[in-house]
């Protein structure tokens, strides 16, 4: 009896589900065309070692131990005699080049030998040259004696054998930039970049840095060309920046601000990473900006409201300091730093921050349209308080800006019920969800938006992910991103979470990219979502797809691109059967006779990892498109299929 009661009961429940999907699908319906996006967060060494192109850890010697206990101002340096010369070295702070940049070497060479004296480092993980490259090398001297010094710069490899080299000569009094362009001749995965002095003298020594020419975009102070590629290559339609815990901070201290990350890389202020290293900020809000225009993605920063995270000195396990807030008599500051950073993105050049931006090399405006405040937080009076000042100082003063809100690091719950209840109450035009579960939950709950209030606040999935990287956990994510889609007028927004991670420095697993120093590891759930972004369209077209029979392991959506015209299927099935169906096509008027058609298909626990970076790759054929189109798909598959409009 229980047995059958239970069978009841899911047999309702999926009764239920096709029900409320029949009503949404009554009509077509315009949807979001911002719908599929990315979001960036430093962790896992996403930005310095990572997106971030320079090749230099610790350049400006800032590492500390409250970075992590091992760290010093030498992590990732050698003192550098191998020549059998000698003299002194020390880590000083009397006479920097700016204040927010306090830490520098001063070498006291009374020797330089046969080689000459000075300093080494490895990079992150060594640095990887390739023969027939340039590499952008610069440095801040400060020649305290007497005499000009001459410097060479070089790359070596692991035995010392010379890859590239250039020399120059340095002697002014006072901090001067030196540059040179080094040419490589070798292949080398793990080279090291040697700065030596080569005749006696004082020198002070900061910001040492090594670009490769070559950046995304060809960009000065850019991004790593094949890891941002990658991530171009999935056409988000936004990106959302600088983090998720990252942005409130490991206490009130920690918090993220913007207006510490922009103008010259040798002024800005250096900080503590909440994932236990550190973060140059050599991408900074003007970078972040730079960096979703050149991906043609809007960007959507994200600022703290005004209290640290509720995991602050502490961990999810272990308990933790809780959340602070940022004091009250502070907080018109920290509202106005939030109004300046709307006029930094979209001010004209003639504004105080408009200027600044102009100043760093973009005088047209950003073009910023979301704001996000607060992440994930718990929801108390403190940050209520403070969310509600900054809300409606940014509502009055920017109406033209739509308002990310937050309900809690969880799907349902406490913070999830007084997060929408307090949005509901000021009118939020969006709140961010947040959830990490485990396929089967995805699978389970693709009708999860069919029953909101489409009057009350639209929802950003700001950050999901089903518990793994393997094939069947993707297509989980595929068949509840095809309800994204059926919902997309009530969900604006959603991006997978986390980004990328670089392999032997993961603080957190799944993501969406892996990498290291040399090659890019997308991950099969990276595909799902490139071919969602990449195919994405504005108006839900409801009925065209029907399967010959219901499966819950399941989802389909057809769409329409307003801008090409374009209809675009999309089929997948996370079950263990092939799957049939019908696609009526007549309803949609003169489509072409051809089309595109993607197929992502495999065993349903195969994994692209770096020992086998391609198990499971999309694969794109022509295929004939009659009206009536009767369609077999593989267990465990995603289909895509593009119809470009008639002529």
């Amino acid at each position: 009896m229980r047995y059958g009661a239970l069978l009841l009961m899911a047999a309702l429940m999926q009764f239920d589900a096709f029900a409320q999907q029949k009503a949404i699908d009554a009509k077509p319906k315009k949807i979001s065309p911002d719908l599929f996006g990315i979001f960036f967060e430093d962790l896992s060494y996403a930005a310095d070692g990572g997106l971030y192109a320079e090749l230099v850890q610790n350049r400006s010697f800032e590492y500390n131990p409250a970075d992590n206990r091992d760290w010093n101002s030498m992590t990732a340096w050698k003192y550098q005699t191998d020549g059998f010369g000698y003299g002194t070295i020390s880590v000083e702070t009397a006479n920097p080049i700016h204040q927010n940049n306090p830490h520098y070497i001063l070498l006291d060479i009374q020797d330089a030998g046969q080689k000459g004296v000075g300093l080494e480092n490895g990079g992150f993980d060594g640095i990887p040259v390739r023969g027939g490259k340039y590499y952008n090398f610069s440095v801040f001297l400060n020649v305290i004696s007497s005499q000009p010094l001459p410097l060479t710069v070089s790359l070596v490899d692991t035995k010392g054998r010379e890859l590239g080299t250039a020399s120059f000569t340095a002697s002014a009094k006072g901090w001067k930039k030196y540059s040179e362009k080094i040419k490589v001749n070798f292949d080398e995965d793990s080279a090291m970049l040697q700065l030596l002095v080569k005749s006696p003298g004082k020198v002070g020594i900061d910001m040492v840095s090594l670009f490769p020419e070559e950046t995304f975009k060809n960009r000065e102070n850019g991004m790593r060309a094949d890891l941002a590629q990658t991530i171009a290559d999935i056409k988000p339609k936004f990106m959302r920046f600088p983090g998720g815990c990252l942005t409130h901070g490991d206490g009130v201290a920690n918090i993220y601000h913007w207006k510490n990350t922009i103008g010259p890389v040798e002024q800005r202020v250096e900080q503590r990473n909440i994932w236990n290293y550190h973060q140059s900020v050599g991408i900074g809000y003007y970078e972040y900006f730079r960096f979703c225009e050149d991906i043609g993605a809007k960007p959507v920063p994200v600022v703290a409201a005004g209290v640290s995270c509720q995991n602050s000195g502490g961990t999810w396990k272990i308990g933790s300091t809780g959340q602070k807030g940022i004091p009250m008599e502070d907080m018109d500051a920290y509202v106005q730093d939030i109004l300046d950073l709307v006029e930094y993105a979209n001010g004209p050049v003639t504004s105080t921050w408009g200027a600044k931006r102009a100043a760093a090399g973009h005088p047209a405006p950003f073009n910023l349209e979301y704001l996000g405040i607060g992440n994930e937080d718990k929801i108390t009076g403190v940050f209520e308080e403070r969310f509600r000042m900054i809300y409606d100082a940014v509502h009055k003063a920017h109406p033209e800006i739509k308002i990310i809100g937050t309900v809690g690091p969880s799907p349902n719950g406490e913070d999830f019920d007084k997060g929408w209840k307090l949005a509901n109450q000021l009118a939020v035009g969006t709140v961010d969800e947040h959830y990490y579960e485990k396929p089967e939950w995805f699978l389970k709950n693709t009708s999860r938006y069919d029953g909101y209030n489409r009057l009350n606040s639209k929802v950003y999935v700001g950050e999901y992910a089903s518990w793994g990287n393997t094939l069947f956990n993707a297509l989980a994510e595929a068949v509840y991103m095809t309800n994204l889609e059926r919902n997309g007028d009530v969900v604006r927004m959603a991006s997978y979470a986390p980004l990328i991670a670089r392999i032997g420095h993961t603080s957190w697993n799944p993501n969406l990219i892996y990498f290291d120093g040399k090659h890019v590891f997308p991950t099969v759930n990276y595909y799902v979502q490139q071919q969602f972004a990449s195919n994405a369209g504005d108006e839900y077209l409801p009925g065209i797809i029907n399967f010959t029979s219901a499966d819950t392991t399941a989802g389909a959506s057809c769409v329409k691109d307003s801008v090409t015209g374009d209809v675009i299927l999309k089929i997948a099935n996370a079950g263990s059967t092939q799957l049939f169906g019908t696609a009526n096509l007549a309803k949609l008027g003169k489509l072409a006779q051809k089309a595109t058609f993607t197929i992502i298909c495999g065993d349903a626990k195969v994994a692209n990892t770096a020992a086998h970076p391609a198990e499971v790759l999309p694969k794109t054929t022509v295929i004939n498109m009659p009206k009536q189109w009767k369609f077999t798909v593989p267990a465990y598959s995603l289909s895509i299929v593009r119809i470009k409009a008639g002529k």
